[in-house]
């Protein structure tokens, strides 16, 4: 294989040590990108033939090569060689190894930059999409959880104090909807992933009658980024905003699985975890420790602390291309990989948990019942601040006997909750994602597998 050189090298060679520090870990990363690379690419060389600067058999023996090396990523075989800079020039010199200087063409009207960008936009787009089904999974084990256990009570709480009565339905059906709102956000930010940057170039635009409208419909953007420079801009502020939409989705998971720790323990007492999904200690033998809960709330928190570092990393530079921006690759593209196996791993516990029916037999949650008892005076004509007062007297004398028939009818409540409608907000957005994930596919299925000579 011909000697590997970077793209912009000339006749210095770069000191190793600072080739190392800025290289950093950018080859591992840039593993993620290599598939989206490909398409990107393909997408590329077919409009630099629409305007003249391939000719027809330059362009279909690129676009051969490139559909080869795309099997080859796609079977796990690709590498970035040592020595090579970065997953663009490792395919740049793949093809120069197979084509002669041809490959070389590859690069004409663009530069690193937005070759990363649109890069980071497929690569973005695509995940989000895979993101929705393990969404989708822990939903559908929310939802049929609330439906199954929807008439076990469990007291509510506020300020960590006994409040009103619950149910375990209500509690799942919450982090149901929550997921439903939390695809809300996943969609504005998979709507700002899905605009084309590339041909912006450096971010200054190129003297070549650059088609970028033909690049956007082949890769199935949705738009095409307008101002070059904005599309630089875009680096940086893509990753924060889907980032932020991640962090949505991990602060529900979060949530979740700080209740769950909770109400498993002994004080509480209101779930039990298969006996497989827990862990022991090495000194006490009752101990069953709720390590996955207690694992999954500090990787979601750590994802919710994502956007912020994003931000710190991006705040201070002005518009334009900077290295600082390398280093997101680091954190964020590894969150999709972390947020689909936290979504897999709760669905998994939630669709094995059991809830105990026989914990509010205990006297210390007899209060809870208090507002129930009284509504009921007031419904018999008795004032609210009255009937307040008289019971909060009996409370207080220990003469309270709390009536555990409780009858709520209203939306949301422990006797209407609502789980259709929860359904069919949650349906809307993924019926969204679907139409995108087609009309993706469609796409990218053409830039794989049609004539050459049929894709402008």
């Amino acid at each position: 294989m011909t000697k590997p050189s970077k793209l912009w090298q000339k006749n210095i060679d770069v000191d190793r040590d600072i080739e190392l520090y800025t290289v950093g870990r950018d080859r591992e990363m840039d593993m993620y990108l290599a598939s989206s690379d490909i398409l990107g690419s393909i997408a590329h060389i077919t409009m630099l033939k629409s305007i003249g600067l391939l000719k027809a058999n330059e362009h279909e023996a690129l676009t051969i090569e490139l559909r080869n090396i795309y099997d080859i990523i796609q079977k796990g075989k690709f590498e970035i060689q040592p020595g090579v800079e970065d997953v663009h020039s490792q395919v740049e010199l793949m093809l120069t190894d197979k084509l002669g200087d041809l490959g070389k063409k590859i690069h004409s009207g663009r530069s690193r930059n937005d070759q990363v960008l649109v890069d980071l936009k497929l690569f973005i787009r695509s995940r989000i999409l895979d993101v929705t089904h393990h969404v989708s999974h822990l939903f559908t084990s929310l939802i049929d959880g609330s439906e199954h256990y929807r008439d076990v009570i469990m007291p509510g709480y506020t300020h960590l104090q006994v409040a009103m009565p619950s149910s375990a339905g209500l509690w799942l059906g919450a982090y149901a909807e929550s997921l439903a709102d939390d695809m809300v956000a996943l969609k504005a930010a998979f709507d700002i992933t899905n605009r084309n940057p590339l041909g912006s170039a450096a971010g200054y635009g190129s003297s070549f009658p650059l088609d970028r409208d033909m690049t956007s419909r082949l890769l199935g953007f949705e738009s095409t980024v307008i101002n070059s420079v904005y599309a630089q801009m875009g680096r940086g502020k893509t990753e924060r905003i889907v980032a932020s939409a991640i962090g949505n989705i991990a602060a529900t998971i979060s949530k979740l699985a700080y209740d769950a720790c909770m109400f498993n323990s002994q004080n509480f007492g209101f779930i039990t975890l298969d006996p497989r999904f827990t862990t022991g200690s090495s000194i006490m033998p009752h101990k069953k420790n709720p390590d996955v809960f207690e694992l999954t709330r500090s990787r979601a928190n750590r994802l919710q602390a994502l956007a912020g570092e994003i931000t710190l990393m991006t705040n201070n530079l002005p518009s334009g291309y900077f290295r600082d921006l390398q280093l997101i690759k680091e954190t964020f593209l590894p969150a999709f990989d972390q947020l689909e196996a936290m979504l897999d791993m709760t669905a998994h516990i939630i669709n094995n948990i059991k809830f105990n029916k026989e914990a509010l037999n205990d006297p210390r949650y007899d209060a809870m019942y208090s507002v129930e008892e009284v509504n009921r005076r007031v419904l018999r004509g008795i004032p609210f601040r009255d009937a307040y007062r008289q019971v909060g007297l009996e409370i207080e004398n220990g003469t309270f006997v709390p009536d555990t028939n409780i009858h709520h009818t209203h939306l949301g409540s422990i006797g209407n909750l609502g789980n259709d409608r929860i359904k069919n907000l949650f349906n809307k957005q993924m019926d969204k994602f679907m139409q995108y994930k087609d009309m993706i596919n469609h796409s990218i299925n053409i830039l794989l597998t049609d004539n050459p000579r049929n894709l402008i």
